[in-house]
């Protein structure tokens, strides 16, 4: 595919971390971008740094995420690029045990069926209402109308303690990929999914100098953490290789997480 200004694009989750540089990389090569996020301060900020256009969207809620496509097709047209960077994570074992009381509890299934329905349904979500904005698109080289970026994690493959929901989210949207890249090979949309590491996101911005940096020494090579533009560029480039498809491709200084 083609990136230039006759190519709009839409990045969940791009008022900050993976999203953010995404929406940046994408703008740079002249595409036109709309982010959709919760974040309206940040979200604002970054689209006024591209030339884009923010909607703040809920990517849990149909509503919300077709009153985005609206505004987001509305300013730029219709998008060809979608790339799904809008998550949540959390850390709650299965069961544990009070140490204090003995008392035993489970995971809250209200607090898993959250992380489900934003990483995997949300994500789900986005591509089903993208995908049938861009069968309305002619049809450019190769036959292709689009090009859907999808993010997992290393955690689909690999989870940790207190992991469950995280991982559980993460391994379905690696697990639908290629059937939703043969669901729309017939109409000329390709899908692929990012796995990262351990990455230099707002997530992470906040601990310990010490912590990010034992972190960053657990990668094999290099020893650190990824920064977010070395998603942006993966990012971009399965956006631009037209022969790229239905792929899950880690991308973590070969990191295999420990159990904790």
């Amino acid at each position: 595919m083609q990136l230039n200004s006759g190519v709009s694009a839409v990045v969940t989750g791009g008022a900050s971390g993976l999203g953010a540089a995404t929406a940046r990389a994408l703008a740079k090569e002249g595409v036109k971008v709309a982010i959709f996020d919760l974040n309206e301060e940040k979200g604002e900020a970054v689209a006024k740094e591209i030339g884009g256009v923010f909607c703040k969207v809920n990517v849990t809620n149909d509503q919300s995420v077709d009153e985005g496509f609206a505004k987001a097709r509305a300013a730029n047209g219709q998008e060809r690029i979608l790339i799904n960077c809008a998550g949540a994570g959390n850390a709650t074992k299965t069961v544990s045990r009070d140490k204090q009381t003995g008392e035993i509890k489970h995971f809250p299934l209200e607090n898993f069926d959250r992380i489900i329905q934003i990483n995997l349904i949300g994500t789900f979500r986005c591509i089903a209402k993208s995908a049938a904005g861009m069968l309305t698109l002619d049809a450019g080289e190769d036959g292709e109308r689009g090009a859907i970026v999808n993010t997992a994690s290393v955690a689909a493959e690999d989870g940790q303690i207190g992991q469950a929901a995280y991982s559980a989210s993460k391994g379905g949207v690696v697990g639908m990929t290629l059937p939703i890249a043969r669901d729309l090979s017939s109409e000329g949309i390709r899908v692929n999914t990012i796995l990262p590491g351990i990455f230099n996101t707002p997530l992470l911005q906040g601990a310990p100098e010490n912590v990010k940096a034992a972190l960053g020494a657990s990668v094999p090579f290099p020893k650190r953490l990824g920064a977010p533009e070395e998603y942006a560029s993966l990012a971009v480039e399965m956006c631009r290789n037209s022969y790229f498809n239905g792929e899950d491709v880690r991308l973590d200084g070969a990191i295999r997480m420990a159990p904790r």
